[in-house]
């Protein structure tokens, strides 16, 4: 058996998968929205969004997400959180769930104007 509590105070709380357990696929929750553009060459996300509001940009469309949604990414879709409301909160699965260096190899960094989003400062 294993058992994780929830800690509120940070963004990203616990989370499961081949690197730590013998599950096939990852599961981990936030309760805040990264920003952060990104896509995936291998992983297919699921998010399951259970308390609160967020918008995620999905190529060049924003989605808003509600309490009692669920959002699936396919590999390459690029992909970034916009905005979250003080009380989100989701559940997100990874699959299949990848571990270390394979899991950072496959994520790709994704320029904001690729999104239709302006640019930071640090990228201009």
């Amino acid at each position: 058996m294993r058992f994780e509590r929830a800690d509120w105070t940070r963004g990203k709380g616990w989370y499961a998968g081949p690197w730590n357990s013998p599950l096939a696929v990852s599961v981990g929750y936030a309760t805040t929205g990264i920003d952060e553009p990104h896509l995936h060459t291998r992983i297919s996300e699921v998010y399951l969004i259970a308390r609160g509001t967020a918008v995620m940009r999905v190529e060049r469309e924003d989605v808003t997400l509600r309490a009692g949604d669920m959002l699936m990414l396919e590999p390459g879709e690029a992909h970034t959180f916009v905005s979250s409301s003080p009380d989100y909160f989701h559940f997100v699965i990874h699959t299949p769930g990848l571990a270390g260096d394979e899991a950072r190899a496959e994520k790709q960094s994704v320029p904001r104007e690729g999104l239709g989003l302006p640019a930071t400062d640090a990228e201009s």
